[in-house]
């Protein structure tokens, strides 16, 4: 197929996609569970996200038995394509389809790849958990939306992994979360933190105690906030004084109910250097997180942070 140029920080309002961006959203569940049922356990659940490829989200590889299986959204030709080390491939075309018969083509794909998971059958971190192969509600799929968003997600990953790379402490991959549907990057203290309390919607409190058992400071990208979706940051715990730090751009800003800084994702797009506003914005709430939770930055922080 022929592409075409997109603008490299793409204008997306979530009104435009909402009811794509909740189907997508339950299709990266259902490849995710299978992540999650393959892969062995690693610290702070990092072995259950996606990760942002040349042509979409991707797995990565996992291993099944005695072969592997990389399974990857491609949000170019508009398939999901499973591929194995034997050279075997499937495809469930991305198209206008309720979760259940995805769920259900996806499945059986993998039936024939010789690949049987175990998994449960329902999504989790979200208010309404419809079992995937009950879940009939949900069928929109928007091409050029869905690619407008992949565009998002590629230019996220990039300033992403530059601020990481300012980092030589205990930081996460940059890694797509499908429980949450956000993009993210995580930096530690190196101190355990308090049990977190949990919460999260159709989650067991104890997923949360594991992710959160240090402290942190994190941030992203997630689709699902203000009229294009938003960058944030937040800290746990939360040190005294977090909510008033002065962070930079001035359309940043604390929402106290979410306990984060956002930075609307419109705008860094209308920023004259997008790179340059979303860094200031990152390097800034990791700041506030560090210097009132006396954090020891000469050790933690490379001379890429200046």
């Amino acid at each position: 197929m022929s592409l075409r140029v997109e603008a490299e920080w793409p204008e997306l309002t979530l009104g435009s996609w909402d009811t794509t961006r909740v189907t997508v959203h339950m299709w990266t569940q259902i490849v995710g569970k299978v992540r999650l049922a393959l892969e062995p356990m690693v610290n702070h659940w990092w072995q259950v996200p996606l990760y942002v490829s040349a042509r979409g989200l991707t797995t990565s590889l996992m291993h099944a038995g005695d072969r592997g299986l990389e399974m990857e959204f491609d949000f170019i030709d508009h398939v999901l394509l499973m591929r194995t080390t034997r050279g075997e491939t499937r495809e469930v075309r991305l198209k206008p389809q309720s979760v259940a018969d995805f769920y259900t083509l996806t499945m059986l794909s993998l039936r024939e790849l010789g690949i049987t998971v175990t998994m449960l059958p329902r999504p989790v971190e979200v208010p309404e958990a419809i079992p995937f192969a009950k879940d009939h509600v949900h069928r929109s799929y928007d091409a050029d939306a869905v690619h407008r968003f992949w565009q998002q997600l590629v230019g996220a990953d990039r300033v992403l992994k530059q601020f990481r790379s300012r980092f030589q402490g205990k930081v996460s991959p940059v890694h797509f979360f499908w429980g949450g549907f956000d993009m993210a990057v995580t930096r530690f203290s190196g101190r355990t933190a308090p049990k977190h309390p949990g919460g999260a919607p159709n989650c067991a409190d104890w997923v949360m105690e594991l992710a959160y058992s240090h402290e942190v400071s994190s941030c992203g990208f997630w689709p699902g906030a203000s009229t294009e979706g938003s960058f944030y940051a937040y800290a746990y715990p939360e040190p005294p004084g977090f909510a008033d730090w002065r962070v930079d751009p001035p359309e940043a800003y604390y929402d106290r109910t979410l306990g984060e800084f956002l930075l609307p994702y419109e705008a860094v797009r209308r920023s004259s250097d997008p790179e340059a506003t979303l860094l200031s914005f990152l390097q800034c709430t990791y700041e506030a997180a560090a210097e009132l939770g006396r954090w020891d930055r000469a050790a933690l922080e490379t001379s890429r942070s200046a």
